[in-house]
This record gives C-alpha cells, structure tokens and sequence, in this order.
C-alpha cells in the first residue's frame, strides 16, 4: 500500500472552526451523473479564515461564496480546502457524484431501482463537501427533482412543505426539517413504492402520519412493521415521557443495506429484512426482531436524534442506550426472562470473544482508523449492559430521574458519555467516579466468589475478589464499581432477609475492590445462594456449585433468568469435563441427575413454554469456545452432539409427548403462541437425533403452515443431517427462488450445513439465481453463517475454510468493505486455536495486507490480528 490509513484518537478532538447553520439542498437525480446543490449559511467558530470540508469520490463543479466565483480553494485527498473567507457567509457547492456506480452503499446509491442513502457514519461525505462530524448540527431543506414516471416518491428528513410539476416529465418535492441535526442523519429515497399508511395520535392530541414504503407487491408484509411503530411510539410515551416531534414518520424498505437500519429524522431506511413479515414468509423471530429494529430506530429520535454525539468515540452515548430502550420494550411487551436470556446470550458468546480478541476496546474507544469498524457488540450490546447497570443501581425511578436530566439539559446539542453520567449523579445526588471506569477500561472482568458458613456466630460469609486480564489494547486495569445482585435460599426454597450489622441491606451489592467480604447475620442454615441474579453486570463468574445446588436453584429460584443460568451452569460443568474425557480417550456422557433436572423442568406446568425452549437449548459453539484459552475445536463440537443425542434418547417420551401436543392448527404472532411453537420446534431439533427423527421433520414440513415450523422441519433435518434434508432444501428453493429475503433463511442453512462436502455445497449455491454477493443481505446468509455458525468445517485442519473465507474477502474487499469487515471477525480470533490453524489463518491475513487497495475498514483489523 503507498501509506498505511492513519488513526484517529478521541484525545486529539478539536471543536470544529466553523459551524453550518442551515443548509438548503437540492438533488437533480440521474443515474450516473446525480447534481447536487448544497447551499450553506456558514459561521466562523475561532480565528481562522480556512474552511476544510469532507469530500469522497466527488466531482466538483462549482464552488460560490456569497453568490460570487470563489478561487481559493484546493482540493485535497480528503475533501475541500477554502481559504480567505469571511467571518460570516452563504457556500454554495455543486457536485455531481454516481449513484449507479456505489457499491459500498454508502452516500446516495441506487438500491433495486430506488436511489437512497446512507450516511451514518461518513457517507454524507459522497453527496456533497461538507463538514461531516456529529457536532455540526444544521436544519435542512431539501429539494429532490426526478422522473415522474420512475420515481413517483421523492422522500427526505422533516415535514414536505411544498411540491410541483416540471417539463419533460420530471418532478420536485421540497422537505423542511426543523430540528438541527448532524449530517449523519440525512436521508433521500426516490422510487417506486406500495405504500402502508396510518397515523398516530401523540399524548398531547397532535395527529401524525405513518407511512411505510415497500417495494411492489410487498404490502401485505408491512402490517407488522405499522403495528410495531405504533406501539413504540406509544410506549415511549408511557415508559419515558418522550413524544414524536415532526407531521410525519416514514418508513423504507431496501433490499441492499449494510446496516440492520438507520434512524435519519423522520425518514428511517430499513434492510428489509426488518421491515417485510407475514406468516408464509417470516419466522416467529423475524416478527421479534422487526418489533425490536422499528422499536430501535424510533427510540433514537429522543436518544440519538434530538441528543446525539459530539464525535463518533462516544458512538455508545447513543447505540448503548438505544439498545436498553429497545430491550425494555420487548421485555414489557413479550417474556422478559426469555428477552434477557437472550441479551445475555450475544454477551456470553460474541461479545466476550470479542472482548478477548485483537479487536479489544472499551464501549467509548480511545482510537479508530476506520469509524464504520466502531459498529461493535462492545459498544452496542456491552453499552446496553453498562447502562443496565445504571437501571440496576439507581431503580426505575432514578433511571428516569436522570433520563428526564440528560434530555432537558442537552437537547437539540452533541453530548458526551460524561454528559450522561453527570445527569444521573445529579438528579440522584450519588457519586458515580469509579463508574466511569466502564467507559473507558475493556475486557470482560471475572468475579470469583467463596462462601463460609459458621452455625454457631449464624453468619454466611460471602467474599468476592474481581480482576479483568490484560487485554490487546490495555495491559494494566483497575477495580470496576460492579452491581452484583445476590439470593439466598433456605433448604424449603424460602428466600433469606439480607441482613449486615444489624441493618438490612438490598440484595444489589456494590462491588469496588480487588476483593471484599460480606457477612449476613441471622442465617440459621447454610443457605444455597443465586449470584449475579438478571446477569446484574458483564461479567464471568467463577462459583464451585454443587450439581445438587444447581438443581436446587433450576426448581426453586424465584427468578425465572436465575433458572435458566443454573441450567446452564449444570450444562456447563459437564460439557468442560466431556471435552475433557473425550480428549483423554473416553465417552461422552451425562449422568442420571443432570438428564432428570432436565426432564423436570420439561414436565413443569408451572413455566411458560419459551422459557421451558430456553432452558432445554444448549450453549452454543461459540460460547463455549470462549470458556477456553485454546479451543479444541473437535472436541467441542463432538461434545455439543453427544449431549444432544443422550438427552433426545433419554427424554424421547417426554419431548414427543411435549411435541405433539403443542401443535396448534391456526398461526398467530401472540407472546403464547411463539412460545409454544418454540418448546415444539426445540423437541424436534432433539427428535430429529431419534428414530423418527425423518419421518417428523419431513411431516412437519409438509403440514406446516407458517414459516416458523417450516424452517424448524428443515432446520432440524440439516443439523441430523436426515435423510429427508435434500428433497425439503429442493422444494422450498422451488418454491421461493424469486425472493432473496425468503431464500436468506435457505443460504443460512447452505451455509451452516454440517455435511463434509459443505464447501462444494456453498460454491455451488453461490451460482443460484437469487444469490448475489454484491447483496449483504445474501452474502451473510450464506457466506455468514458458514463462517460463524459451522465452526468444524470454517476451521478445517487442512485451511480449506480459511482459504474460502480470504478469497470471498479479497472479493468484497473492492465491492463492499463494510460488509467484509463484519465477515473477517471470525479470523481475528486466531490466537484462540492450536499452532497448525493459527498459522494457516496467518497466512489469509498476510495475504489481505499484501493487496495493494486494501480497504481501511480491513486494513484496522487485520493489521491489529496479525500484531496480536
């Protein structure tokens, strides 16, 4: 490469010298030769009369201030310098960029036939020159002029004002958006649409237009995307005093779309994955997540929108609380023990190996190269648990209390992480230094607990002693103020009064040195005790539980989440020491007891049947890669199946018994019919291991009348590898071939297909009609879930998987680097597996850094993986 990408750090932030106040835009669209006229009212901040302004891949010309030619300028790499100007003026830039031509989907891009944009987080950059930061906050009016007849909708932020007719058969719309925003937030979308309207009543009596955009003939799949917004909008209002500001709140559907979905004010641009449901298409997963995205992307028009970032380091200011509003919501809307149980899977598994990877880094980061490599589980996800921790320190009271804080003090700026944390000090009057720590340390900490009982003093001794390891980014850390909420049960499962020094005391225990102890008086028996109950922070536990405790807690917890992490620890325990014994030479087994906890919580009739599903569902791959330093990749997998088997043939007539009865005869998305056909389809992923397993699986595909049992009857046969798995896959490709969306479901089990010939299996599907790699949607179905969710054949000893992986890489690399970045995280972790792979992975990465037009967003990464 001629220069290696330069990094950017949060400590070198400057204030911008100018600021935009307004900005009138206007596009003239053409497929590859788009206009665009961006007039600017422009302010200087500080003593310099130099304006340098972001540009990429744009063609200018002309260049106007104060409506007079303007010579001082030069064009640079990174955009536009412009010197000599005024304190105070009007810049006027025309540019004309190719929207035909943007495979990288992001700016203004062409999607199926429909332009539309991206510019979180520096696309706006590709549309015009501009000073594209989150700090610089504009209002916006925006003109789009195109093609009656081919782009009938001429859609942008804030409310339309006004429209007209032009000669040859063109078109204009004017859009006015009258709150201030960063240029990350704007939005254009042009095309062709059906169009799913209604409208919102918003607590204080003003009525607002709802309309959804979806491609043609899509309509019928757009109710449950209204129904969601609806209910966001007024949750929203009921849980956090928030309401909706503009006449308008639109939504659109695209098929190519790098992200899950993007809240530009007032125009949000979905993948249609997220959007597009009914019960012959969409799973009863794809219905949650779509209730889960819509909540998302409206929650951030108050958390993101109204208050938003001062500069991308403090992406999870916005990202992390957005994720705990949605997660609130789908928790107060469906199971709140299954939504967390959930949340905590992606921590456990992903987020923990990508806090144990080269990719390391706190949830408010102190470098980056490139800023679409911010978009991370850390700051996403781990953000959400950090803000949690707020919720569980403070209760829902001061939570809000502080919400209310933040907002009123901060709207309508760019805020920092710190702004949040001094709002809830302050509307609490609680000191929350050590707190902080959170935002800026990375790496998950590890919580070691030892209890001792002494029956004469009747005192049960709790002591806790936490540490975090060194991590890729950060060698030293320091204690963390962690949340550590406890029970403690007699042996009739009654629960203990937490009692110290005579006083009684919240069963949230804050957590804030190396180590420290916790003496309960009062405790007649030793007691069984429930730790980190609702997964009260993002840590590992260490306890050495008793199977007999473990038991004790799967029956008489009273928290339906510290159930099911007994059974997961149960699972746990047995899972290191099959590896074990199947390293050593020996079977795989489970005993009696374990195989009977099991058996009772599946005859309970007192637990919900997706709470029931959740506990029977082993850990994944993934997360019990992450239990060790390195993983034996083999052994795991062969461990996972065997105890699948067992339990399937042990518990064959009860999960039959649960199978057929749960079968239902009408398909509705209410919370208690997905849990039933949840706990049904679970029982066939294990009966699908028995005797009958094909004659099941293919009967219920025949009979099925949704989605959800379909994909459960052919998932099922393709993780037994049944016979019955080829005639299904062919049918339904049959069946579905001329819709991507439905056939993503088809590639993701191309793509996770445990068959030996599976390489063969994906270059040959890569050749079907509805594949396309320039598709993310397509690519991380297929080539993703190889990736991701096939470990034994992506970690093939013979490199087979690696190889496949580089070369779809160096691929996409030119086509669309966001999306590779996303693909290459499985590689980044090479430092988990034996010498043979790690080298063999070494040797992709090499290769990817040796290419002369390595994008940065790969450049980051794989140059931090080959350093670690």
């Amino acid at each position: 490469m001629a220069q290696a990408p330069q990094a950017k750090y949060r400590k070198d932030y400057q204030s911008p010298s100018h600021t935009i106040t307004d900005i009138d835009l206007t596009f003239e669209l053409h497929d590859s030769a788009t206009i665009v006229t961006a007039i600017s009212q422009v302010k200087q901040l500080n003593e310099s009369t130099t304006l340098e302004l972001d540009g990429d891949g744009l063609t200018l010309k002309s260049l106007l201030v104060d409506q007079q030619q303007w010579n001082h300028f030069e064009t640079t790499d990174s955009g536009l310098k412009i010197t000599e100007l005024p304190q105070q003026f009007t810049l006027t830039v025309v540019t004309e960029i190719d929207p035909q031509a943007n495979t990288a989907l992001e700016g203004l891009y062409k999607s199926d036939g429909a332009y539309c944009t991206q510019c979180e987080a520096e696309g706006f950059r590709r549309i015009t020159y501009f000073l594209d930061r989150p700090d610089v906050l504009a209002k916006y009016t925006t003109t789009v002029i195109a093609d009656k007849a081919q782009y009938p909708y001429l859609l942008s932020n804030g409310n339309r004002v006004e429209q007209g007719e032009m000669t040859e058969g063109r078109h204009w719309v004017k859009w006015h958006d009258p709150h201030p925003k960063p240029s990350y937030l704007f939005a254009l979308v042009a095309g062709d649409f059906d169009v799913f309207r209604d409208q919102y009543q918003t607590r204080s009596g003003r009525n607002v237009a709802l309309e959804i955009f979806v491609d043609k003939g899509n309509l019928d799949r757009a109710n449950h995307a209204m129904v969601s917004l609806i209910n966001s909008m007024k949750w929203d209002e009921e849980r956090f005093g928030l309401e909706y500001d503009l006449d308008i709140y639109m939504i659109v559907a695209v098929d190519f779309f790098n992200m899950g979905a993007m809240e530009n004010k007032g125009l949000n641009v979905f993948n249609s994955k997220f959007v597009l449901a009914n019960d012959q298409t969409a799973t009863d997963t794809d219905y949650l997540g779509i209730e889960a995205v819509i909540g998302h992307e409206y929650f951030h028009n108050w958390t993101g929108n109204r208050v938003t970032c001062r500069d991308w380091f403090q992406l999870s200011l916005k990202e992390g609380l957005t994720v705990f509003r949605d997660q609130e919501f789908s928790s107060d809307l469906g199971s709140r023990a299954v939504n967390r149980i959930n949340n905590v899977r992606i921590i456990r598994g992903p987020q923990f190996a990508e806090d144990a990877s080269p990719m390391s880094h706190p949830i408010r980061p102190e470098q980056v190269i490139e800023m679409n490599n911010f978009y991370t589980l850390t700051v996403y996800e781990k953000g959400s648990e950090v803000i949690r921790m707020y919720h569980t320190l403070l209760g829902e009271e001061g939570f809000q209390k502080g919400m209310q804080l933040y907002v009123e003090r901060h709207d309508g700026t760019a805020a920092t992480c710190e702004d949040f944390v001094k709002a809830m000090e302050d509307a609490n009057g609680v000191d929350l230094s050590q707190f902080r720590l959170w935002y800026s340390q990375s790496g998950t900490p590890t919580l070691n607990v030892e209890t001792e009982f002494d029956p004469q003093a009747q005192t049960y001794t709790l002591t806790v002693a936490q540490s975090t390891e060194a991590t890729h980014d950060q060698k030293e850390k320091l204690p963390l103020h962690i949340p550590f909420d406890i029970e403690l049960y007699n042996a009739d499962g009654s629960v203990l009064e937490l009692r110290c020094n005579g006083e009684k005391v919240s069963n949230v225990l804050d957590i804030t040195q190396e180590k420290q102890s916790f003496v309960f008086e009062g405790v007649m028996e030793k007691p069984v005790p429930s730790l980190l109950r609702e997964f009260s922070a993002p840590v590992k536990l260490e306890y050495d539980y008793s199977d007999e405790e473990l038991t004790f807690l799967m029956v008489h917890a009273r928290n339906e989440f510290a159930r099911w992490d007994a059974g997961q620890m149960l699972l746990a325990k047995y899972i290191r020491s099959n590896v074990e014994a199947l390293q050593s030479g020996n079977d795989v087994s489970l005993p009696a007891s374990v195989v009977d906890a099991f058996r009772g919580v599946l005859l309970s009739e007192e637990l919900e049947p997706a709470f029931i599903a959740e506990v029977l569902s082993l850990p994944s791959h993934n997360e019990v890669s992450g239990w060790y330093k390195t993983v034996d990749v083999d052994a795991v997998a062969q461990v996972l199946k065997a105890l699948k088997v067992q339990l399937a043939m042990e518990l064959t007539d009860e999960l039959a018994a649960i199978y057929h009865s749960l079968q239902q005869t009408e398909y509705t998305i209410d919370h208690a019919a997905i849990g039933k056909r949840a706990l049904r389809n679970t029982a066939l992923s294990y009966l699908a291991h028995t005797e009958q397993g094909n004659q099941l699986a293919e009967q219920q595909y025949q009979r099925a009348n949704n989605m959800t049992d379909t994909i459960a009857a052919m998932s099922a046969a393709n993780q037994a590898q049944l016979a019955c798995r080829e005639t299904l896959m062919a049918d339904y490709s049959q069946k579905w071939k001329h819709d991507g969306l439905v056939m993503d479901k088809w590639f993701a089990l191309q793509g996770s297909n445990p068959a030996e010939n599976v390489l063969d299996v994906i270059k040959q599907t890569m050749q079907h009609e509805a594949f396309s790699l320039k598709n993310p949607n397509r690519t991380r179905s297929l080539i993703g879930s190889f990736l991701n969710a096939n470990p034994v054949h992506f970690h093939a000893i013979d490199g087979s998987g690696y190889r496949f992986a580089g070369e779809i890489l160096r691929e996409l690399n030119s086509v669309n680097p966001q999306v590779a970045s996303r693909l290459i995280d499985p590689l980044l972790k090479l430092g988990k597996y034996d010498q043979t792979r790690q080298g063999l992975i070494k040797i992709e990465l090499e290769k990817l850094r040796a290419m002369d037009n390595l994008a940065k967003d790969l450049f980051e990464k794989v140059t931090k993986a080959l350093e670690s």
